[in-house]
């Protein structure tokens, strides 16, 4: 079975509406370079790289006309299909 994956509801919600996707994807450039970002997400590596990835997504939606709510949802269906599929494997 595949491990979980954590999603901080409250962070990803935060960075979506704070930052554009461009902005995002900086962050995770200076993150993968420098250790640090300058959307200001502390912790390890991965973790800082996940929560990106994931306001980034949502952001991308928000942009194409979702709500945050239904951004939010969508990122946690994608999520959610994404373990079903390597639970199978």
């Amino acid at each position: 079975m595949s491990e979980r994956i954590h999603i901080d509801i409250k962070e990803i919600k935060k960075l979506a509406l704070k930052f554009s996707p461009e902005q995002l994807e900086t962050c995770i450039n200076q993150q993968i370079q420098e250790g640090n970002n300058v959307c200001e997400v502390r912790g390890n590596t991965d973790y800082v790289i996940s929560e990106l990835a994931k306001a980034e997504y949502v952001k991308e939606l928000m942009q194409q006309g979702l709500s945050l709510k239904d951004a939010v949802r969508m990122l946690a269906q994608r999520i959610r299909s994404f373990h079903q599929a390597t639970d199978k494997s």
